[in-house]
């Protein structure tokens, strides 16, 4: 199961609105197991990684064992049921790290292969499974994205120089791991005064990893998303997806949207976006994993707000000064770090940096 979740992990971040899972066949030969099929989605959420794997191990799959990350779907949507196309292939036995959420299946697709005459082992490596699918867990109960908060922070807890101008905190290591996280995301999330401030690109700009860039989501109440903004000269070339208020101003959407950005109006008060909102709109659109890399203001009202499921926060060795920006506005780090929501699930360097790992308990 650890390996089927390893292959699963390929495709995460580009199967929205699916999630990303994986599925090996494994047939018992005379010298020992031997691994027949593999498969994970695809990217766009089809193929599905069971039917990937079923169509690698052919005849061979005939008595053999399937090992899944995701409870195989049972309903017909834009392909058939998976749990049937199992079935038909004579698997003897299913191996399910966890039950699916969804509403659709939730049991159904173990059901199926059961009354088929399959033998089901559901919750080997369950609490791993979570972690993998927490995007598409979170959609499923709560109509919202899995919300990830990256912060890198200061010695002394500072993410900003005075005045609000950027400055490069982390090491040459943290900033590709940095890299690698957007690359496993279905999107990222900044507020504008983050794009006025720091004029960011939020691509993946890793060698060889161009296409993996995630959809560019800015908060935008009042629309004020800069028309020369990198995020808007790209707009064209990766998804920007500006999030307003109901009544912000119709002649900048129009040039906004010829530039190639797409405006989407989300519920407001007083020219403030609903954070609830903004992030039940991104899951209607079948984002299942948000990257918040966003200003203090942003990042502090997510906490406050409870939506925060997962953080991650790069440490450096080096201090900015007293008079620098707070990582968290109004609130000290410690709300982050200690909060009673959130666990510690990892804690190592990364180059000179060190990167605390938090997870919804």
């Amino acid at each position: 199961m650890a390996a089927t979740l390893s292959i699963g992990r390929r495709n995460l971040g580009r199967t929205y609105p699916n999630p990303a899972v994986g599925a090996i066949i494994v047939r018992q030969e005379e010298n020992g197991p031997v691994v027949v099929g593999r498969g994970f989605t695809a990217r766009g959420g089809r193929p599905h990684a069971e039917t990937e794997a079923l169509k690698a191990a052919g005849e061979a799959a005939r008595g053999a064992t399937m090992y899944v990350t995701l409870e195989p779907c049972a309903h017909l949507s834009k392909t058939p049921p998976c749990a049937d196309a199992i079935v038909k292939s004579g698997i003897a036995r299913c191996v399910v790290a966890l039950e699916d959420p969804n509403p659709e299946v939730m049991g159904k697709g173990i059901e199926r292969m059961e009354a088929a005459g399959i033998a089901v082992t559901a919750g080997i490596g369950a609490e791993d499974a979570r972690v993998v699918h927490a995007g598409h867990i979170r959609r499923m109960l709560d109509q919202r994205p899995h919300v990830i908060l990256k912060i890198a922070v200061s010695a002394d807890g500072k993410t900003g120089l005075k005045g609000r101008k950027p400055a490069r905190i982390s090491c040459d290591a943290s900033f590709a791991e940095a890299h690698v996280l957007r690359s496993t995301s279905d999107a990222i999330l900044v507020g504008s005064g983050t794009v006025i401030a720091d004029d960011p690109q939020l691509n993946c700009r890793l060698p060889g990893m161009d296409d993996r860039s995630p959809v560019r989501v800015v908060l935008d109440g009042k629309l004020q998303t800069p028309l020369g903004s990198k995020l808007i000269k790209t707009a064209k070339e990766i998804p920007v997806w500006l999030l307003a208020s109901e009544d912000a101003p119709l002649d900048a959407e129009k040039k906004l949207k010829a530039a190639g950005a797409e405006v989407i109006r989300v519920s407001s008060e007083q020219g403030r976006i609903n954070l609830q909102a903004a992030l039940q709109t991104l899951g209607a659109r079948g984002i299942t994993r948000l990257l918040v890399e966003g200003g203090p203001i942003l990042s502090a009202a997510l906490l406050q707000n409870d939506l925060v499921d997962e953080a991650i926060i790069v440490r450096s060795p080096n201090a900015l000064g007293d008079d620098a920006i707070n990582a968290l506005e109004g609130l000290p780090l410690e709300a982050l770090t200690d909060s009673p929501r959130l666990k510690i699930i990892e804690r190592r360097m990364v180059g000179i940096d060190s990167l605390m790992h938090l997870f919804r308990s």
